[in-house]
């Protein structure tokens, strides 16, 4: 479960100085109509190509001659680096014609095929329209990719292609055991963002714990500029920089139990510490005045202008916020700052997760071929191209050896070495959407870093909410195995 290096401090900690401070006081909601979709389903043809035979350059025993179907989401990726990937099949499999859709309505339509149970070979799942991936998994409407996972790598035969992914990205298509049922292509490094240009006219570095954050705080304060800023209307942002700051408090089980919706985990010590430490920033008057009513793009454009620091953020923030940000900016992420030197996981451990969900429907006629368009997604010169049109890291481990890449993609790469084992996978924003968003992230936190909620009274509403999420029959439950 990673490294402990971290010993516990025999001595007074910033855990018990804040204690005993005085002035301490994305998902879319999937509508009805497609879940009726998914329930009726089974009807239709259900009618696959035959397989192919197996060999050394077909593992998954694609029929050669038979046709694929891609559909891929065309949003901020687009949809060239798939068309490049399919140009790979396309000459691996010569008699076999593919056809390529892009849309940003994946839901609307695809649910008209997936209810005649005639779906694409492959799916790019993703946008505003995305399909609800629990309610995909739980009606089985998705295929098992595991004989894609156990298959040889393209440019290593003696590895399995699961050997080649990234940190968490296998254990994010996973629900209940064992089960692959989807593949994230993206990788998105989660943690606090900062222009290195702004420390550097500062004479600072990054704060690696959370005396050396405050102090740097108060330095920026002096000149004018905020501390931090987030996605005030969007609370739910702030997680990306506490829920490894919780783990690195607490150790990655404490995370787990609140992944679990287990009894009173949000009552544990590592939460309280972390909460306490982000409500300093506000009690401190660090945090961008007017920041509770500012969207991700507002929070982001006045981060970019120099105004804040720091800002919790994934790694898409280069280039939604490509247009507001100077060239000297240097845009940068690291993992979270430590509370102390008691915290249980050493400084670098950082979330990072797979996205950009890829899928291949359980009724797919040629359910091989989009396994098979998978692995070639996943080579070393697919994942680069991926890498240079999008700026963006792929599920592909490596695939940006002799690529020029901005300080921030260099910056995520650097974040990720130094984590090694310690990168952590929150699962709550994928496997409760609305307690994740609207409860905890809203309500909870972000009516705390507003000075609405003490951390205390935080806590105790947080904890009510998962508490009526573990007892609610309504909706589907999962565990860390």
């Amino acid at each position: 479960m990673g490294s402990t290096s971290a010993q516990k401090n025999e001595g007074l900690g910033r855990r018990d100085l804040i204690k005993r401070s005085a002035a301490l006081g994305l998902i879319t909601v999937p509508t009805m109509s497609f879940l009726s979709a998914c329930a009726s389903g089974d009807s239709g043809s259900d009618d696959q190509v035959e397989k192919g035979k197996t060999s050394a350059k077909n593992p998954l025993g694609v029929n050669e001659t038979a046709a694929l179907d891609v559909v891929i989401f065309d949003g901020g990726f687009g949809q060239q680096y798939a068309i490049d990937a399919e140009k790979k099949y396309t000459a691996a499999f010569p008699k076999a014609k593919v056809k390529h859709a892009a849309t940003q309505k994946i839901q609307s339509q695809l649910q008209p095929r997936f209810n005649g149970g005639t779906p694409p070979d492959l799916i790019d799942n993703s946008g505003a329209e995305q399909m609800d991936m629990g309610v995909l998994v739980g009606k089985k409407q998705l295929l098992d990719l595991t004989p894609l996972m156990d298959a040889p790598s393209i440019d290593d035969p003696s590895k399995k292609v699961r050997d080649t992914l990234r940190p968490g990205v296998l254990e994010m298509g996973q629900f209940d055991g064992d089960p692959v049922w989807i593949m994230y292509y993206a990788y998105t490094v989660y943690g606090v963002w900062y222009s290195q240009t702004a420390l550097e006219n500062l004479d600072a570095e990054y704060p690696e714990d959370w005396d050396a954050m405050l102090a740097l705080c108060e330095k920026a304060k002096k000149k004018g500029i905020a501390g931090w800023t987030y996605a005030g209307k969007y609370p739910y942002y702030l997680p990306f920089s506490l829920y490894p700051f919780i783990g690195k408090i607490g150790g990655r089980e404490v995370l787990d139990k609140i992944d679990n919706l287990e009894p009173n985990a949000w009552k544990d010590p590592a939460v309280k510490a972390a909460f306490e430490a982000y409500y300093e920033l506000y009690k401190k008057g660090y945090i961008l005045q007017g920041t509770p009513g500012l969207t991700h793009i507002q929070s982001q454009t006045e981060w970019t202008k120099g105004k804040a620091l720091f800002i919790p953020n994934g790694s898409w923030v280069e280039n939604e916020a490509a247009k507001t940000t100077p060239k000297d900016f240097k845009m940068m992420v690291s993992a979270p700052s430590g509370l102390d030197s008691s915290d249980k996981l050493p400084f670098g451990t950082i979330w990072a997760s797979g996205g950009e969900p890829f899928v291949v429907p359980a009724k797919a006629k040629n359910p091989q071929g989009g396994m098979e368009q998978l692995r070639i997604m996943l080579s070393e010169e697919s994942s680069k191209n991926f890498t240079k049109q999008v700026k963006s890291l792929s599920a592909f481990n490596g695939g940006t050896d002799g690529l020029t890449l901005s300080t921030a993609m260099q910056a995520g790469v650097d974040a990720l070495k130094k984590a090694g084992d310690n990168v952590v996978n929150p699962r709550m924003q994928d496997w409760y959407v609305k307690l994740q968003k609207e409860q905890i992230g809203t309500a909870g936190i972000g009516e705390m870093m507003a000075g609405r909620l003490t951390p205390a009274e935080a806590i105790k509403k947080i904890q009510a909410y998962a508490d009526a999420a573990a007892k609610d029959q309504s909706i589907k439950h999962y565990r860390h195995q």
